[in-house]
């Protein structure tokens, strides 16, 4: 596995954690491996406010138009009411 500039061994980024958040601060996601595997991520307050806010507020969802005539068809009820049969 490659070692990329922003990517670092657990020993390492204890040692170097300064660096980590400076360099994190700058929008360059800072990766942790442990055992060579990805297992953390350093990101900037900046970048984690973006990932936990929402992808839309609830009422612009809500105050969506109904959906087309076409999309509606998906969602009609079958009129067939099955066979008749002798008992």
């Amino acid at each position: 596995m490659n070692k990329l500039p922003n990517q670092w061994q657990l020993q390492e980024a204890k040692n170097k954690l300064s660096q980590l958040v400076k360099n994190a601060d700058k929008g360059v996601p800072q990766y942790i491996t442990v055992h060579g595997k990805n297992t953390a991520v350093i990101l900037s307050t900046k970048e984690y406010e973006k990932l936990k806010r929402p992808a839309s507020k609830l009422s612009s969802v809500l105050l969506m138009p109904v959906l087309e005539e076409e999309e509606d068809e998906l969602f009609e009820r079958n009129e067939d009411t099955g066979r008749d049969i002798d008992l």
